[in-house]
């Protein structure tokens, strides 16, 4: 048993609690890794708010990175002190959609009993099968990927989220053709990403909707070709007559309603619409059915940017050692675990790219 520092949400809400926790070993199939950096999510924040319901007293965090500091029985292809990147998707490997290339729905993997726990002996939850707003994680060996060592410990966090989520959005869910033209609703740090993946897959013209116009100018410095003001007033007309003519793509990376109301205005003939933010439970967007039906539209779901990890992160961690992928760029702050809360009201503040704990800050 490890005695770990964690931040832990006792009440939906309130300031994260830094807490001693006690950290289980690896049983059969899992990693324990000492963490070196883990990025803030607005789904951290989303579900430490109580947007998506959830039992308490929990640890969040699903952006990591680290070294493997321990294994468990039958684990193989890792070693102590291998680099890796944490992710949230855990898959069994074996169920149908495993089987066919879809581990982020994966219907298999069952859950196990939190590694964590109080000095006496009160449960507290592994949110999101990570857990990584502590020094330590014990996830399942299928949840990291081997890290090159020359990359940043912040840049390799990224890549177990946000960077996945938007590139995949585009590329894998989307399934952008190049030549394409794509409409990207959201500049943060998803957004940035689905920008990055439709000029990777060979996008003609990439719109950026943003509210912000500071934000505008990033999406820009990612591989925007134009911006596009959410405020200016039906401004899907603005992406029409910069495009000339519907988008192709349009990805939805906010998790706010009017964005997902007006998100079809800017497809084309045979457009798709991919879904990725996450709205609170219960919140509805409302859409005219016979427009999709008559242009042959589509509206596509995105889990975690429908990656399998295995396959996807070694390529993009490769076009960031190329010089081709933009991963230095997101970080717009490095903080201490004991500083989280500043770190969450920062990223609150819609400013932040991604704000990154360290743990040797």
């Amino acid at each position: 048993m490890t005695t770990v520092k964690a931040a832990v949400c006792t009440g939906f809400g309130a300031p994260l609690e830094i807490e001693d926790l006690h950290l289980r070993a690896p049983t059969r199939g899992e990693v324990e890794v000492t963490l070196e950096a883990v990025a803030i999510c607005h789904s951290d924040i989303s579900y430490a708010d109580g947007a998506w319901g959830g039992d308490l007293p929990a640890v969040y965090g699903h952006e990591a990175a680290g070294r493997i500091s321990a294994l468990g029985d039958g684990v193989t292809g890792f070693a102590k002190g291998d680099r890796v990147v944490v992710t949230l998707i855990k898959s069994c490997g074996s169920c149908a959609n495993c089987a066919t290339g879809k581990p982020t729905i994966c219907e298999g993997a069952q859950p196990e009993p939190s590694p964590l726990t109080r000095a006496d002996g009160t449960q507290v939850v592994k949110a999101m099968n990570c857990g990584a707003f502590a020094e330590r994680v014990v996830v399942d060996s299928t949840q990291i990927v081997k890290m090159p060592d020359d990359m940043p410990a912040e840049s390799v966090a990224l890549m177990a989220c946000g960077v996945i989520t938007g590139i995949g959005a585009v590329l894998n869910a989307g399934r952008l053709r190049p030549g394409e033209d794509v409409v990207v609703i959201g500049a943060g740090g998803v957004g940035l990403n689905a920008i990055q993946g439709a000029r990777i897959g060979g996008a003609r013209r990439i719109v950026a909707v943003d509210m912000s116009p500071e934000k505008l100018d990033d999406a820009m410095e990612f591989g925007a070709t134009h911006g596009v003001l959410a405020t200016s007033g039906e401004p899907w007309k603005q992406a029409f007559k910069a495009l000339g003519r519907g988008a192709d793509i349009v990805a939805v990376t906010v998790g706010a309603i009017p964005a997902y109301n007006d998100s079809l205005r800017y497809l084309g003939w045979g457009g798709r619409m991919v879904m990725v933010g996450m709205p609170a439970s219960g919140a509805m967007a409302e859409y005219e059915p016979v427009v999709p039906a008559y242009m042959s539209q589509q509206m596509i779901g995105s889990k975690m940017g429908d990656v399998v990890i295995q396959r996807d992160i070694p390529w993009m961690a490769d076009l960031y050692r190329q010089g081709r992928l933009k991963l230095d760029e997101l970080v717009s702050n490095r903080w201490r675990l004991d500083q989280i809360n500043e770190a969450i009201a920062d990223t609150k503040t819609g400013k932040a790219r991604r704000n990154v704990i360290l743990f040797d800050k």
